[in-house]
């Protein structure tokens, strides 16, 4: 009779002990693909010619800014021309920065300084040491790892309407990029669309005086590969060497 017992008992226990094991390896599955689609994104700090100190966010394989570039210094000290006069700006083949509006009070600590692209191309490099300017497919790359540019531009943008206007669609900041709405600087020299865009420079150029650039806007979700004059002022973010 305790020989039937210890045979019945057997077989529950072993069930029990599957029951459980089966239960605790998906509670484990869970939280490891919880994890895997939701990364904490590594952050440190990187400071550029004029001592200007930067927020970065690893992403992937690749180290990001978190903020954009404000620095008036190439990294070996030299100037970089403040154009404010629209038809001086129009005219330039050469590097130049601005404030959006020209107004650095009101808009450099949070939207950073606009490049054209000949600043961004200078021999004289406009990045801090062991940092550069990413290049497109740089940009595809960081699009790619945040599952596509339908999905990664509200991935890198800023939360809320504090500075997006409204809606800020998508807009979850996951990625840790706080990507701003600086507006840009149109090939004419009129200032636009603070509030309502971010836009960035690649390295790559297009033609000889076309060049490619990100555009994340507050109606989408999505970041978009552009080309456009480089007489255009953008924002720029730095990518680690």
């Amino acid at each position: 009779m305790k020989l039937k017992i210890r045979i019945l008992i057997y077989p529950f226990l072993m069930l029990m002990v599957v029951i459980i094991s089966s239960g605790t390896f998906r509670n484990n599955m869970t939280k490891n693909t919880e994890t895997n689609n939701n990364p904490t994104p590594a952050t440190g700090t990187v400071t550029d010619k004029e001592g200007n100190i930067y927020k970065t966010v690893t992403l992937g394989k690749q180290i990001w800014m978190a903020e954009n570039l404000k620095t008036t210094k190439y990294r070996n000290g030299d100037p970089i021309p403040a154009v404010t006069v629209n038809s001086n700006w129009a005219a330039l083949t050469t590097g130049g920065f601005c404030w959006y509006n020209n107004d650095a009070a009101a808009n450099k600590a949070t939207y950073g300084a606009l490049y054209n692209w000949y600043a961004v191309n200078d021999l004289r490099n406009i990045a801090p040491s062991g940092w550069h300017v990413p290049s497109d497919e740089e940009w595809t790359v960081l699009a790619n790892f945040l599952a596509g540019k339908s999905q990664a531009g509200g991935k890198l943008k800023e939360t809320s309407t504090s500075h997006w206007s409204d809606p800020n669609s998508g807009a979850t900041n996951s990625s840790g990029f706080t990507a701003l709405p600086g507006g840009y600087r149109n090939k004419d020299g009129v200032f636009k669309n603070l509030s309502f865009c971010g836009t960035w420079w690649a390295t790559t150029e297009y033609t000889k005086s076309v060049a490619w650039y990100r555009y994340v806007d507050y109606g989408t979700s999505t970041i978009y590969n552009v080309s456009t004059y480089k007489t255009s002022g953008f924002s720029i973010r730095c990518i680690k060497d």
